[in-house]
């Protein structure tokens, strides 16, 4: 018999806040955290904003010395692992350390610390780049110090596939548990992407939106007018535990993971298929994996970045797979008030579909305007939603044709 899987402990540092409560009252608040850009200059930048984490300290949870030798994006990891460790109860002391693991994911990694040292290198020699690049700047930082500094020595591996990096990090470790390789898994994904390069970048890719005027209004998916997706930075974890392991030990659980479903579109580096082909096979395989029928979902939390090929091609998915039941979902975009945090999304989005099991409330699709004939759903604009959510689905899709579903629900 499978094992069943629990969620048990969350946490988050994102653009709204640091703070569970906090992410959740902003959201349903409908309250944007994309403002003007302050941690370099933006002034040879076409793009001036994102979705920051604001003065962000991670030396009042990490030890100093720690995190000066972690990028952004592992500080933001380490951070969160704290807040989700001290939600969950857990007494690691008392668990097998060999028992207990960590599948974390990252699209780009320790990007800040690679442009750091680069510049080093270019204006002074090899001779001034720091010992530490290495270990600061490679995808696998956050899950190695995650595991580091909680003693946590079972199944320890990192993923990277794009902005479906956190969500297949989470099947994964869900994975380890049913398979009976853990108890217990930290799990989730951080970036900091928003440096002159990460933004650049992306610019140049004709990626993001442009609406410098009204940087809050800028993240409005599947609106008529929208124009692309508005960089997000931040991490989630989630802490995974058996079900029983979780019932001896009196946790308090927030859902049941009940399905993963994992496929690619084969069709483009950047661009979604056009139908939704890949999308609409994963929330399927997904539902097949969660013993469930289309009509047992009363939640979607979309990828929805904003952009005009994505949400038309997701709102194709979803028709395909739910048919008649499609309009009757709510979904809603979380990316529409902390912008896109690429690797971290399906961790944060996660939490925000858990908090709408745990509280019947469904977050809304905020600076959503103008109805888009190609995008024809309940998006819950602009206000949140009382709703009793039992069964939700989570999407997460990435560049390089990367599709992950996950399905949540309360414990029966």
């Amino acid at each position: 018999m499978t094992r069943r899987v629990v969620i048990t402990g969350m946490g988050t540092v994102n653009p709204l806040s640091s703070d569970l409560k906090g992410f959740w009252d902003g959201l349903c608040a409908g309250r944007s955290g994309v403002s003007y850009i302050e941690q370099f200059d933006t002034s040879k930048h076409k793009v001036k904003f994102a979705g920051e984490v604001k003065n962000f300290n991670p030396e009042a949870t990490v030890e100093a010395k720690t995190a000066r030798r972690l990028d952004r994006f592992a500080q933001f990891a380490l951070v969160a692992a704290y807040h989700a460790l001290k939600d969950s109860g857990l007494e690691l002391a008392k668990e097998d350390p060999f028992r207990c693991g960590v599948i974390y994911g990252s699209g780009i990694g320790g990007l800040w610390e690679f442009e750091e040292q680069h510049t080093r290198f270019m204006e002074g020699g090899p001779g001034r780049i720091s010992p530490f690049v290495v270990p600061k700047m490679i995808v696998n930082a956050a899950a190695g110090n995650i595991s580091i500094e909680f003693g946590l020595s079972g199944p320890n591996t990192a993923v990277s596939t794009a902005c479906a990096s956190a969500a297949h990090a989470i099947g994964d470790a869900m994975r380890a548990i049913q398979y009976d390789h853990a108890d217990v898994m930290f799990t989730g994904g951080s970036e900091a992407g928003i440096t002159p390069m990460g933004v650049g970048g992306f610019i140049q890719a004709r990626a993001l939106s442009n609406n410098n005027e009204r940087p809050q209004e800028a993240s409005r998916p599947f609106d008529k007018d929208r124009d692309g997706f508005v960089l997000g930075e931040g991490a989630g974890v989630l802490i995974l535990e058996e079900l029983e392991h979780a019932r001896r030990r009196g946790a308090r659980i927030y859902a049941e993971l009940l399905g993963v479903g994992n496929t690619a579109d084969a069709h483009h580096i950047t661009a979604p298929h056009p139908c939704g082909a890949g999308a609409a096979r994963a929330m399927q395989v997904a539902l097949k994996d969660a013993k469930l029928d289309p009509s047992d979902i009363q939640y979607v939390n979309a990828h929805g970045t904003s952009t005009p090929l994505g949400d038309e091609a997701e709102t194709k998915a979803v028709k395909e797979v739910f048919r008649e039941h499609a309009r009757k979902l709510a979904i809603s975009s979380t990316k529409s008030m902390i912008g896109h945090l690429l690797g971290a999304s399906g961790a944060v989005e996660l939490i925000a579909t858990v908090l709408s099991l745990v509280h019947g409330v469904v977050h809304p699709t905020i600076n959503y305007r103008t109805p888009d004939p190609n995008c024809d759903l309940d998006y819950v604009p602009n206000e949140a939603r009382q709703l009793r959510v039992r069964r939700a689905l989570s999407n997460s899709f990435g560049f390089g044709g990367h599709n992950c579903s996950i399905v949540v629900g309360t414990l029966d």
